[in-house]
């Protein structure tokens, strides 16, 4: 039985990740889970898989309180508990479904400890690909992607060797606005940004669907997990949500993975490697389908995709401002201070300002994600009513 500790339990990765569990009592074994402020969920989870640590990221005391003495794990807060959580012995693999820069302090300090990582966390990678790369390796150990594009790469990948490869094709499902012109564009609502035509995710990467940067990011994200250049990354946009990505071989031979647009697949799937458990949901029924269609993504209407590319050529601590600035500029827009196009146009103009620190270290990598979160607010105040 594998112990598994999920950083970001409440978030919609983390749930999902807890059905898993639920699903498999006899192979799983939840010993840590670490969330932010949701504590009254979070206090359900803990009565529900008993497990022996849990980390908030505020209110321990509430926390505490809402538990009986017997229900009560070791309950740490704040970053220092995040850590203990991603290193508790108990544990043999850590999800880190956490959003933001927040996942990659544990990342590292879970990798160290010598865990599988199953990560669901692309600022991990897009920020500090390299150095939780190199610590992989060093470590022997495999990073486990749970994005379903990634996975499904992964799962290719299983046809051939990387050395074989000609091209990675992620697909996008193109979000709710692939049909906008950019004058409606700048005039979507955050409700209207918030329904996904086919997946159930958080605010923040719904959003980042939309704009095309979530496809962006995991450009970078594909790079950093497969060791592939970036001029052999590719989107088309899949509206379908059923052909989860592509790897086209160099004789020309092209294996897809297909599935229905549901989480719990991949992250089963990560959490399972080697094997392949029972399935939770049923394969897709192609001929009720009928019709799978694929087409190339305007980067004219949703230039956030050739941002995060160009920020991901050029490496070093720009990848972690684009991300800031980006997480910022979300925020702003989902708080009705910045329109939906102006989100692209936030971020454009902090890398612009950036200098790039190449081979950054750690430390470079806070600084310059401080630096572009401060001159993101700065730009979105000047432009709020």
């Amino acid at each position: 039985m594998k112990g598994l500790a999920i950083l970001g339990s409440t978030g919609s990765v983390g749930r999902q990740a807890l059905e898993v569990a639920r699903a498999y009592p006899d192979r799983l074994r939840v010993v840590g889970l670490a969330a932010g402020r949701n504590l009254t969920l979070l206090a359900q989870q803990v009565r529900e898989f008993r497990p022996a640590v849990v980390a908030v990221g505020a209110g321990r005391e509430a926390l505490e309180a809402a538990l009986s003495p017997g229900e009560r794990p070791v309950i740490l807060e704040g970053e220092e508990g995040l850590l203990q959580v991603a290193t508790w012995p108990e544990a043999h693999t850590v999800l880190v479904a956490v959003t933001g820069l927040v996942g990659l302090l544990p990342t590292l300090a879970a990798l160290r400890a010598g865990k599988e990582v199953a990560l669901a966390n692309k600022e991990t990678l897009v920020a500090g690909g390299e150095l939780v790369t190199a610590l992989a390796g060093r470590a022997g150990r495999l990073l486990r992607p749970v994005d379903s594009e990634h996975s499904a790469i992964w799962q290719c990948l299983h046809g051939g060797g990387r050395e074989e490869v000609r091209e990675l094709v992620l697909t996008a499902s193109g979000g709710p606005f692939r049909a906008l012109d950019r004058g409606a564009l700048a005039a979507v609502t955050p409700e209207q940004a918030l329904r996904h035509p086919n997946w159930r995710m958080g605010p923040k990467i719904t959003v980042d669907s939309a704009t095309l940067m979530n496809k962006g990011l995991e450009i970078i994200e594909a790079h950093w997990l497969f060791g592939i250049d970036y001029e052999r990354i590719g989107v088309v946009i899949h509206p379908q949500s059923i052909v989860h990505s592509l790897v086209v071989f160099r004789d020309g031979a092209v294996l897809a993975q297909l599935g229905v647009p549901d989480m719990r697949l991949p992250i089963q799937y990560a959490l399972s490697y080697p094997e392949r458990w029972g399935p939770l949901c049923e394969a897709p029924d192609l001929v009720a389908l009928g019709a799978l269609t694929f087409e190339a993504p305007d980067e004219e209407r949703f230039p956030a995709l050739r941002m995060a590319r160009d920020a991901g050529r050029t490496g070093g601590t720009l990848p972690a401002v684009l991300n800031a600035a980006n997480e910022v500029a979300v925020a702003a827009f989902l708080g009705r201070r910045l329109p939906f196009t102006g989100i692209a146009e936030v971020v454009a103009r902090v890398m612009d300002r950036h200098h790039t620190v190449y081979r950054p270290t750690l430390e470079d990598i806070m600084a310059a994600d401080r630096w572009a979160r401060d001159l993101a607010e700065g730009l979105i105040a000047k432009v709020t009513p």
